[in-house]
Formats: C-alpha cells, sequence, structure tokens
C-alpha cells in the first residue's frame, strides 16, 4: 500500500480523518490508485461521473469498462500506469458524457486520476461550428475541417475537392413568398446535399443561399466531377413548401487539392472563381477552376474599381437613336443609351459594365443619372419628341422609383407625356406585385411605359394582361431572322397584330437593311429602330435631326 494510503488507513493517525475528509470533498472527481491500476480510493464526485456506487477495489480496465468508456478511448490512461507516467485522454461515458482524465503519478507511489467534465463545453463548441438553420457544418466549422483534411492530405498524398454551391432564382422565391417559405426550402436543399453525399463529406451552409462542400478520400477529379453532375440533377428537382411547388437551380464552382491549392484559402477562393464561372455561362451547371480565373477576376476587380469612380469622373455620356413612325418617316423621339468612355480603356461595352454595376449595387445611382441627364436634354429640343429611358430590375427594389422620376421631372421641366420608361421582363420576374404598383405609379404621373425585349421571355403575354403597357418593343433577334426564318416572320406579325388589339404602339428593334424594314412594314409595325433608320448620335446632332425633320409628337405617336 503506497506510503500516503497507509496513513489516510491508520486510525491513531489525527491527521488522516481531514486529509481524507479534504479529498472526499474536493471539487473534482477524483481516484486514487496503487502502482497496478487498482482503486484505493475514490471521492463522491468521481463515483457519481463514474456511476459506480462502490470504485474502491476494482482495476482501473474494470472501472472504465462499467462506466461504458469504449477500449481505445481508456488505452492511453492504461498504458501510462504501465509505465508510469502522467498522461490525458478524452473519454466517452455512459449518456455521452464527455470528460478529460489527467493522470499523475505521485511521489510517494500510485498515482491520482482525476476528471473534468468537458460535454457541455464540446457541446457549445460544435454548436459555434453548425449552422442553426439547416443544421449543417457553419463557415467556421467548415475550415476547421479542410484545415485537418489538407494536413491528412499532406500527410498522405491523396487529393480532395471543394465544391461551392450558389442557388440559382432563390431570391425571386424569397421575395414573392417570404422569409418562412425560404427558410423552409433552404432546409429541403440541405437534406438533399446530405442525401447527395457520403458520410464522410462535409456539408456546409456558409450563409443566404450559399453553400460548400468538402470531398475527401475519393479519386479526383473524377468524385467532385460526378458529385457536381448529381447536385446539379438532385438540387434542380421541383421541391413542394406550404403549398407551393418551386423550381430552383445550384450552380457549383469546383477546386480539387493539391492541384488548385495547397492552402484552404486558396482552395476556397478558387473554388468559388469556378462558381462565379459556372454562373455566367447560364447558371444550373459546374465548372472546374482554371488559372486563367485568377486573371480574369482580377481584370474584372480592376473595371469594378474603374465603374465606382466613373460617375464621380464624369465618364458616362448619353447617345440617342432615333425611333422613326413607319407610316409617315417622322421622327416620334429617340431613345437615350448609357455609354462609358474611360480614358485608358477608350469606350465600354455596356453589355460588360451594365451587368456589373447591377451586380456591385451601383446601377440605381447611374441610372438616376441617365434619368435627369436625358429628360434634362429632351426638354431643350425644338420639337416636343419622345425619350426613352431603359430601367433595370434593380431600381425597382429600393422603392423610391416613383420619387425620383417625380423629381426628375420636375427638375428639368420635361412633360411627363414625353418621357417613356422601358423596362424588361427581368423587372416583372422579381416580384411582379411589387413592380406592377411601382409601374402603376409612374402611369400615375403621366409617363409611358414599354416593355423592351418583348417576346424572349416565358412569360411576356402574361405581363400583358397585367399591365397595360404604351408599347411593345420587338426584340431583334426576331426582326433579325425575319428574312431567312419564316417562324421569325411570324412571331412579329402576332405582336404586331397584338399590340394592334389591345392599342399599344410596336416598335421593331435592330432594322439593319431595306428588306427588313420592308418586312417589318408589312407585318403592321408601328414604329422602328436600327442602324438603317439612324445610328445612336450625339445630344447636339440628335436636335439637329429635329429641326430639320418632321416630328411626330407622342400624342400623334400613340
Amino acid at each position: 500500500m503506497p506510503a500516503f494510503m497507509s496513513a489516510l488507513a491508520a486510525p491513531s493517525l489525527p491527521v488522516s480523518l481531514p486529509f481524507e475528509a479534504a479529498l472526499a470533498e474536493m471539487a473534482a472527481p477524483l481516484l486514487l490508485l496503487d502502482a497496478g491500476g487498482t482503486v484505493l480510493f475514490t471521492n463522491a464526485r468521481a463515483a457519481a461521473l463514474l456511476s459506480c456506487a462502490e470504485p474502491v477495489g476494482l482495476s482501473l480496465p474494470v472501472l472504465l469498462a462499467q462506466s461504458g468508456a469504449a477500449e481505445p478511448e481508456g488505452e492511453p490512461v492504461l498504458e501510462a500506469v504501465r509505465a508510469t507516467r502522467p498522461a490525458r485522454a478524452r473519454l466517452t461515458l455512459d449518456g455521452d458524457r464527455r470528460v478529460e482524465a489527467a493522470l499523475a503519478p505521485l511521489s510517494a507511489g500510485g498515482f491520482a486520476l482525476t476528471f473534468e467534465d468537458v460535454t457541455e463545453q464540446l457541446r457549445g463548441a460544435a454548436l459555434a461550428r453548425q449552422e442553426p438553420l439547416t443544421g449543417l457544418c457553419n463557415r467556421v466549422g467548415l475550415h476547421d475541417r479542410l484545415h485537418a483534411a489538407l494536413a491528412e492530405a499532406d500527410r498522405t498524398g491523396a487529393p480532395l475537392a471543394v465544391l461551392m454551391l450558389d442557388l440559382d432564382r432563390f431570391k425571386a422565391v424569397n421575395d414573392t413568398l417570404g422569409h418562412p417559405v425560404g427558410d423552409a426550402l433552404l432546409r429541403k436543399v440541405a437534406e438533399r446535399l446530405r442525401k447527395a453525399t457520403r458520410s464522410g463529406d462535409v456539408v456546409a451552409r456558409l450563409g443566404g443561399d450559399e453553400f460548400a462542400i468538402l470531398q475527401a478520400g475519393a479519386e479526383q477529379p473524377q468524385a467532385s466531377e460526378a458529385l457536381a453532375r448529381r447536385l446539379v440533377d438532385l438540387v434542380g428537382r421541383t421541391y413542394v413548401v406550404d403549398g407551393h411547388m418551386l423550381n430552383v437551380g445550384v450552380s457549383v464552382g469546383v477546386a480539387v487539392a493539391p492541384v488548385d491549392g495547397r492552402g484552404a484559402d486558396d482552395l476556397l477562393k478558387h473554388a468559388d472563381l469556378a462558381l462565379y464561372r459556372a454562373k455566367a455561362e447560364g447558371r444550373g451547371t459546374y465548372r472546374f477552376f482554371e488559372p486563367a480565373m485568377n486573371a480574369q477576376m482580377q481584370a474584372r476587380r480592376s473595371l469594378e474599381i474603374d465603374l465606382r469612380r466613373a460617375l464621380a469622373l464624369k465618364q458616362f455620356d448619353l447617345a440617342f437613336q432615333p425611333q422613326i413612325q413607319l407610316e409617315t418617316g417622322a421622327v416620334t423621339g429617340f431613345e437615350a443609351l448609357l455609354r462609358w468612355n474611360h480614358p485608358e480603356r477608350g469606350p465600354v461595352s455596356p453589355a460588360l459594365f451594365i451587368p456589373l454595376a447591377e451586380e456591385i449595387g451601383i446601377i440605381v445611382g447611374i441610372g438616376e443619372w441617365a434619368l435627369r441627364a436625358a429628360c434634362r436634354e429632351a426638354a431643350s429640343w425644338p420639337q416636343p419628341a419622345s425619350i426613352a429611358v431603359n430601367l433595370s430590375p434593380v431600381q425597382f427594389r429600393g422603392g423610391k422609383l416613383v420619387e425620383t422620376v417625380m423629381n426628375v421631372l420636375a427638375q428639368t421641366g420635361l412633360d411627363p407625356a414625353r418621357l417613356e420608361l422601358e423596362i424588361t421582363e427581368g423587372a416583372l420576374l422579381e416580384n411582379t406585385d411589387s413592380v406592377l404598383d411601382v409601374l402603376n405609379g409612374l402611369r400615375a404621373l403621366g409617363v409611358k411605359i414599354s416593355m423592351d425585349d418583348f417576346g424572349t421571355g416565358y412569360s411576356s403575354l402574361s405581363y400583358l394582361q397585367k399591365f397595360p403597357f404604351d408599347k411593345i418593343k420587338i426584340d431583334q433577334s426576331f426582326v433579325r431572322g425575319m428574312e431567312g426564318n419564316a417562324e421569325c416572320g411570324a412571331i412579329v406579325r402576332a405582336i404586331a397584330r397584338l399590340g394592334a388589339s389591345l392599342g399599344m404602339r410596336t416598335t421593331a428593334e435592330g432594322v439593319e437593311t431595306p428588306s427588313q424594314l420592308d418586312a417589318i412594314r408589312a407585318e403592321g409595325c408601328t414604329e422602328v429602330q436600327g442602324y438603317l433608320t439612324g445610328r445612336p448620335m450625339p445630344a447636339a446632332q440628335a436636335a439637329a435631326l429635329l429641326s430639320s425633320s418632321p416630328v411626330a409628337s407622342p400624342a400623334d405617336a400613340a
């Protein structure tokens, strides 16, 4: 028996009772063991933690087994007893309690074994790495798991893949049906992601409608490509949420270690670049990272920086393209077209910078500038021709569009009847009822509303039923296809007749040849716009054209 236990057991030593009482009342669970690992003493907290009424006399392996500790977990402590050295181990006891066990050899012989219950601490740490809505891993948890997986990959040489996912059309669901439906949809998506992956894969929600998957222990890139293809198919299938049938898709970007990076940040960034490419190329697909994407992203960031400065540096300008009444050949008005002339880049294509301005949220300010500049110019014209200005779908979101148009009309003095605001179906797709309220508010100001690029969306006709547009602009793809495609001619004819029956003017866009003009006139369109009848021109040239050409007033054009 160790000397300290002899002292405890000797009734002739009055110090033994206070010493034993102190051990018994220790806050920490405590066992005292002899040199062979048999329990000689236990305090009440240890007995309660180990769910053993009388541990004294049991060998440590037996006691741990009775307490539910798995044999592999307890082996470091048992090995340390045999080697007479200190040790620490984390044990799982009955009832899923997690404890830190610390074994310390005593100078008088034997061991002290203490326990710390870390169940709540570990549970809190786990919750800190769990996303509450879906129960998936969160961004912090993903980083931890990715760092660990990369360390293991460095040791074994095995590849791993990171897949970044972004839902397509989720925002429309959230905006139209509300956040409760959106949250329920996210939970269903998370469940599909779990089912599509293996038990060892890490599925994380990073926020909003963005998810990520860590795939280790598989042959790459074959496994990640198969998973990406499966995700695009599975996530894109119809969901039923609270009685609503919903369809969203998913875009996926993939980066594979070590080819695409050895660090967690590099892999996540490269997977994100691949995701950006997938979304740019039509969504509902997947793309693998390519080194050229880095250069493209740097170029995009450079363009973004220049674009953010362009308005303040007065680099924007407007060009004006005439719209011609087919019956008389008179100018009915002009469409204001936004132009960006950069001092080093030169003219930047609107097809390049307008989507970027919408994406980074500065299109509202640019659009307001264009509206004000166009109305100010039109107010100075010698003839009361109309002025058409394009609106971005983003401009409808802030709730201030009607107020902005009203202020611009008041500041420039332009007759509201001369202002024509053009929208595309994209504006109506996001939140139809809200956009219709805004359109009705604009109509109440006296301005006219046109639907641009008509016929390219899947619900054009339903929008004509919901709102009485003043004009339909036939997309140039149909006009250009008329010469060699009878179907395009039939579509133009149908739209022209539809407009006539609904009391709406029809403008054919993109007319470039005399044969196209003859065909458009034969199909009954009321107006034409294109390079044949007038290229986009500076403001001064537009004013000169109005001075020298017959002009149909807005009332005559209607």
